[in-house]
This record gives structure tokens, C-alpha cells and sequence, in this order.
């Protein structure tokens, strides 16, 4: 499966995903900068974590109308698929390519921290070798990662199955205190009608290695790379 990792200015964890999807994972991997929008050559776009563009404006603002991202509806529409994480999920919001927005933490502090969460969807391209209500652990880092959105889209979300994880306890409790950042009803990651737009707050590039405490984040990339190969349709295109 071929792979591009997308880099702003103030991009932060590429350099992790490259290595996850290059060396842990054996896949075909290369950078994209902001400023390309020839994605042809690629089964999967990649929008890491960091402070795109300093985050001016506000978290993903100017980041969710580069080139790159500005791609995307086409590369998606023609049967491509994107994960963002953290700062990507952000950028995914601000450029509507998945409803609701990422806020202010509710605790007004930046989190650094290993989470627990709860799988909702497991019938989606990124999830599908999991299980319904199975647990993952994977850290966060982020000062803006509170997910918002009206109560008609959180309906709408929630009646079309699109909310992939929730923020959970060990024992997969969905509860405040597993919260870390006053999500709407401990979003912690979403998905697009078709599923093949995935945007979450945790970090699956560190928590790739038993060393790093988890390998939990593998588990998105290798359901991802079985679809690929399932999809003959795909390989061939």
C-alpha cells in the first residue's frame, strides 16, 4: 500500500509515521509537502500531529486550505483513503471533510498522556480487524482537542454510525473521568459517510512499539493495508 505523509511548516510527527509505515510496517512511504496536489501515486494520505502554520488563526486554519488538503475531496472521491491525526484531525474539520470542530481543552491545560479507547465502529476501512467494544490504548498531546459539534451533527453522527472511538477507561467504561479534554460525548475519533476519512486526537504512529507501552496503533494501519488488498479494483487502478 502506498503511502504519503503530509508536511506543513510546524509539522511535528511525520518523521513518525514515515518510520511506523516504513520500517515497523514495511509499506511504501514518502513525504508530501504542503504545496503538492498530484496525489495520484498514493492508496492513503497521511495529516500528522504538530502546529501547522503555528497554528495562527486557530488550530488547522490555514493548514485546511493548503494545496495539499485542498486535494483531497478528489483523491477521496476516486477511492483514496486519509487519516489525520491530532493536528490532522483538526485540519480534517477546517476543511469540512469531517463535521464538528476541535476547541480549547475543557481543563484549559495541555494533555500528555496515555488514553483508553473504546471502539464504536468496527466495520469502517481503519477498524475493521478490530472488534465492537474493544479497547486500545494510545497517547494524546494537544492543548485543542475538545471535539464539538451542533446537537443536530452530533445526532446525525451518532445515527450513522460515524463515531469510531470514544474515550473510555481501562475497563472500557465510557465516563467524565476518562475524558481528558471535555469531549461532546468522549469523541475521541470520527469518520466521514464512507468511511474512508478517519480523523482522531490519539496518536497511532507512538503507540507502534512494545517499547512505547502500546501496539495498539498498528492495528488501524494493518486493517487499512488488508482492505488494499482485498480491493483488487483498487491495486489495479
Amino acid at each position: 500500500m502506498r503511502f504519503g505523509v503530509v508536511i506543513f511548516p510546524g509539522t511535528w510527527s511525520d518523521c513518525d509515521f514515515h518510520y511506523v509505515i516504513g520500517e515497523v510496517l514495511r509499506q511504501p512511504v514518502k513525504y508530501v509537502w504542503h504545496r503538492d496536489t498530484d496525489l495520484s501515486e498514493l492508496d492513503c494520505v497521511i495529516l500528522p500531529g504538530g502546529f501547522s502554520y503555528g497554528d495562527y488563526l486557530r488550530a488547522g486554519a490555514i493548514a485546511g486550505r493548503s494545496p495539499v488538503v485542498e486535494a483531497l475531496p478528489e483523491f477521496v472521491a476516486r477511492g483514496g483513503f486519509v487519516l489525520g491525526s491530532c493536528n490532522g484531525f483538526q485540519i480534517l474539520c477546517e476543511a469540512k471533510l469531517l463535521p464538528g470542530a476541535l476547541l480549547r481543552n475543557e481543563c484549559l491545560q495541555y494533555r500528555c498522556q496515555s488514553t483508553f479507547l473504546l471502539v464504536e465502529n468496527a466495520e469502517t476501512p481503519f477498524t475493521r480487524g478490530l472488534r465492537p467494544g474493544q479497547v486500545l490504548k494510545m497517547p494524546i498531546s494537544h492543548g485543542e482537542g475538545k471535539y464539538y459539534a451542533d446537537p443536530e451533527s452530533l445526532r446525525a453522527l451518532t445515527a450513522r454510525n460515524q463515531i469510531v472511538f470514544r474515550y473510555c477507561t481501562e475497563a472500557g467504561e465510557v465516563t467524565k473521568a476518562a475524558n481528558p479534554n471535555g469531549s461532546l460525548e468522549n469523541v475521541a475519533g470520527i469518520v466521514n459517510e464512507g468511511g474512508t476519512v478517519l480523523g482522531l486526537m490519539p496518536h497511532p504512529e507512538r503507540a507502534a512499539e512494545a517499547a512505547l507501552g502500546s501496539t495498539d496503533g498498528l492495528l488501524l494501519l494493518h486493517s487499512l493495508i488488508g482492505v488494499l488488498v482485498e480491493d483488487g479494483s483498487f491495486l489495479k487502478r
